[in-house]
């Protein structure tokens, strides 16, 4: 492999270090380095309590990880601080950090990756603001910790690949918080891993397959028959083969156009469902959610889908985790129709488990430039529905969803007026605290 004809460029991709638990320290007035703290989900969105983010300090001292230990795993020590989540301050301080890294890319050359990464790729500025790359990221660092009290890990590399696995690799263990990775020192770096889950997009299934096809290091795998990996993960393979290489020719002003658009929304109910009645309460209510995401995009959909987890308990049993169904429906954006597609799916699948997951798609969308007259209905009445429903989604819009809701959502099992204050599963908070 040759990097002649590859375009050798500078791009950060930075992460801000222990972000929700950073960012309650410093909120607090709080060194975020030195404080132990975490963030502890409620126990009824998350099964018991697990804990969201973790200072550097809780970690090393208590070995608690993020998404990983749950309430039941705190230590009993008082100098530990625990905080409930606020959702909502994390999203203002993400766009306040996008908006310092803006100041140091071209438009179009920054690009949010999560809300505690961003890509930025500075082949076109980064003279402008120091003698070298390196003196740069440094600078980026200063800024963000001086305007926001937050410190920032940043990979170096030639392509956003590189930046990745700088990022991940090196950076994190760095007294400067700075990693960097090149075409000319890929093959020297990277290739003697072993641990192959340790590289990004290589999870622990994948990193067992290729195991057996005599792959146990990143040169193994450089150096893997192209045929024989594309012969085993198809589009994938292709894709290993060129991670293998440090080579990502992603533009990040290009920007991705997806080819089949989708819509949807997901829940991990509170607890165990077993009530065919309060299952299919929670599937119209999501059913009810994802049309009015259709109707904001001013969309309708052509597919729905359903996918339902079970409990532990009942995959253990039925040696499954759950069944996912999809279905071709007239084009829509209507509460009433996607909901009881929904509910046929379900009640043509569902065979009495308890389920702890419910999650709706839809797809085959097409612009909501007009209605689509039932025969078998009134006109008035099919014209009513939609205005309704569109009268439904102003009053909301304006005064808050909980301000006018369907009866149904009163009744046991109900999870939208608990769900409405939540922003990705979890406490939104104040923002402005």
């Amino acid at each position: 492999m040759t990097y002649a004809a590859e375009a050798h460029r500078v791009v950060f991709l930075i992460d801000n270090k222990s972000f929700y638990a950073s960012v309650e320290c410093v909120a607090r007035h709080l060194n975020p380095l030195k404080t132990p703290l975490v963030v502890m989900s409620e126990q009824e969105n998350t099964n018991g309590g697990l804990i969201l983010a973790t200072s550097p300090t809780a970690k090393k001292r208590y070995g608690l990880q993020a998404n990983v230990s749950r309430q039941r795993d705190l230590p009993q020590d008082p100098r530990l601080i625990v905080v409930p989540p606020r959702m909502n301050l994390y999203i203002k301080r993400n766009l306040a950090i996008n908006a310092i890294f803006q100041r140091f890319t071209a438009g179009g050359d920054c690009w949010p990756y999560s809300i505690d990464e961003s890509v930025l790729d500075v082949t076109r500025s980064w003279r402008l603001f120091g003698s070298s790359p390196y003196a740069v990221a440094r600078r980026i660092q200063d800024t963000v910790h001086r305007e926001l009290g937050l410190y920032v890990t940043i990979g170096i590399g030639e392509n956003p690949l590189q930046a990745k696995l700088a990022l991940d690799l090196f950076a994190k263990h760095t007294p400067d918080l700075i990693g960097t990775l090149s075409y000319a020192t890929f093959a020297a770096r990277i290739w003697p891993i072993t641990e192959l889950d340790s590289i990004w997009s290589i999870g622990a299934r994948i990193a067992r397959r290729l195991n057996r096809l005599g792959v146990t290091s990143v040169y193994d795998l450089a150096h893997l028959d192209q045929a024989a990996l594309k012969a085993e993960f198809g589009v994938i393979g292709t894709q290993l083969y060129a991670l293998a290489w440090g080579i990502d020719r992603t533009v990040l002003s290009r920007r991705h156009r997806v080819k089949s658009p989708s819509i949807g929304n997901s829940q991990v109910l509170p607890r165990d469902y077993a009530t065919q009645a309060e299952i299919e309460r929670v599937v119209t209510e999501i059913g009810q959610q994802v049309a009015a995401r259709l109707r904001h995009h001013h969309q309708k959909a052509g597919r729905v889908s359903l996918s339902i987890g079970f409990s532990y308990a009942a995959s253990e049993e039925e040696k499954r985790t759950g069944f996912s169904h999809s279905a071709t429906i007239p084009p829509t954006n209507q509460d009433a129709e996607l909901s009881a597609a929904l509910v046929r799916l379900f009640r043509s699948a569902w065979d009495g488990q308890v389920v702890r997951n419910v999650a709706v798609s839809t797809g085959h969308l097409s612009p909501d430039c007009g209605e689509q007259l039932n025969l078998l209905e009134p006109v008035r009445t099919q014209l009513h529905r939609s205005d309704l429903n569109r009268a439904l989604d102003a009053i909301r819009t304006r005064f808050g969803f909980t301000r006018l809701v369907y009866a149904t959502s009163l009744l046991q099992g109900a999870t939208a007026i608990s769900r409405a204050g939540l922003v990705g599963g979890h406490n939104g908070g104040n923002a402005y605290d």
